[in-house]
């Protein structure tokens, strides 16, 4: 069984979200916190894997208790379950190492689909071994927020999924040239990934207009806004 700890401020949408764990097979709820104080000593206390851990809490945000477990040498998995939506708390989350960022409200059906993916993610880590390039994608995919789009044949999703992170982590727009130093891919291969991706819908192009008259194309990740 996965155990989780459910930390939420509010009693009622705790008891509700762990009432969705508990109809996951596999999962149990090792407990409920409503303060970022109670949800560290009870991951010290108690057997848990993954936390779904609010980020509107009356002590602390959620960001705090996972840059602490962090420090403590705690390798709890967490998953943000929150109605925070802005762009520097998403990043700051997949900074300090969340796996993955619910937006509340979500359905019995969401909270599923995420618990389901990191039950898959599990059972491909606790394997061992050595991960062929098959097994890694499905690693670096098994949580992403949105369905990686079928590659042409020539492809990488795992450099599909490199890009994806280096846009959600960026500020702002980025172009091929900045994307491949952040991601150290050459220009043409970024440039390639960019356009494919914003051919299926996943990136946004922007045009940025300079000195020379002769516009810079920018990229985004589409879900950002």
């Amino acid at each position: 069984m996965i155990e989780v700890l459910v930390v939420d401020d509010d009693v009622r949408v705790a008891d509700v979200n762990a009432a969705y764990v508990e109809k996951v097979p596999g999962f149990r709820v090792a407990g409920r916190a409503h303060n970022a104080a109670d949800a560290l000593r009870l991951v010290e206390e108690v057997p848990v894997d993954l936390v779904l851990l609010d980020h509107y809490l009356p002590d602390e945000t959620g960001l705090t208790v996972v840059r602490t477990l962090r420090e403590r040498g705690l390798q709890t998995d967490v998953i943000m379950v929150t109605a925070a939506r802005d762009v520097t708390t998403v990043q700051a989350a997949m900074r300090h190492g969340a796996l993955q960022y619910l937006v509340k409200p979500f359905s019995y059906a969401g909270l599923r689909t995420k618990l389901d993916a990191y039950a898959t993610l599990r059972r491909t880590l606790d394997g061992g071994g050595e991960a062929e390039q098959a097994e890694v994608d499905r690693i670096f995919g098994a949580l992403s927020s949105t369905p990686a789009p079928a590659l042409p044949k020539g492809h990488s999703p795992t450099t599909a999924e490199l890009v994806r992170r280096a846009l959600m982590a960026s500020e702002r727009p980025l172009s091929a040239q900045e994307l491949g130093e952040r991601t150290r891919l050459s220009r043409q291969t970024a440039q390639r990934y960019l356009k494919l991706l914003e051919r299926t819908g996943r990136v946004r192009l922007s045009l940025k207009y300079g000195d020379t008259g002769r516009p810079e194309h920018r990229y985004e990740w589409a879900s950002r806004r």
